[in-house]
């Protein structure tokens, strides 16, 4: 897939500076993260997340979901998004949902022109902790030591995102000008523990 004159790489003085926007989808609880990348140094911007659950109307619910990516998005014009990658399983509606939502956020940075790279959640695990099998806890903990930040917030999905943002930002080989990068899924990736492990994340 490609996306033409989109650079995610700005140089500075010789230094490499760029804004990624981390985002863990969910149609219930969605996950995000602003970072500021200067070199090998990130700064935490914004780790929170959306809560859609109490909106009953999955319209309604959805043009929220997508007003308030653009939101965010217009707020900090960030270079790239990084996303967890959707799973696929029996339970269909439920994974149409999380797709759904995935697919969304995708939309709300194509029509900013902003790209987009995606990862399995294996794949972040091990980016922070050096385990793709590392619990939701160890992750946030390991990210606290990471980016420094205070106050650990009480939905896991706020730091499953900056999970996703600092997983690009480990990434050795940055995406090249008009070329969006999809991270291939682990096949050791389970439907069924992802849905045990995430209840709050489908409606």
């Amino acid at each position: 897939m490609e996306i033409t004159d989109i650079n995610t790489n700005t140089m500075r003085n010789g230094v490499k500076e760029r804004i990624i926007l981390g985002i863990d989808p969910g149609t219930n609880v969605l996950g995000y993260s602003v970072i500021e990348q200067k070199g090998k140094a990130i700064t935490l911007l914004e780790m929170d997340v959306l809560k859609l659950g109490k909106i009953k109307d999955m319209s309604t619910r959805m043009k929220v979901l997508f007003d308030s990516i653009v939101t965010i998005i217009d707020k900090y014009n960030p270079d790239i998004l990084s996303i967890e990658a959707p799973f696929f399983g029996k339970n269909v509606q439920s994974m149409l949902k999380l797709g759904r939502a995935q697919g969304l956020c995708i939309a709300a940075a194509f029509s900013r022109s902003i790209p987009f790279v995606e990862y399995s959640p294996r794949k972040i695990k091990q980016s922070i902790t050096g385990n793709g099998a590392s619990s939701k806890e160890q992750v946030a903990i390991m990210l606290q030591r990471i980016v420094k930040f205070e106050d650990m917030p009480k939905l896991m999905d706020a730091t499953d995102a900056l999970a996703v943002a600092v997983c690009h930002f480990n990434q050795n080989d940055m995406i090249p000008k008009g070329e969006t990068k999809v991270c291939p899924k682990s096949k050791k990736t389970s439907w069924a523990s992802f849905v045990s492990n995430n209840p709050d994340k489908i409606f």
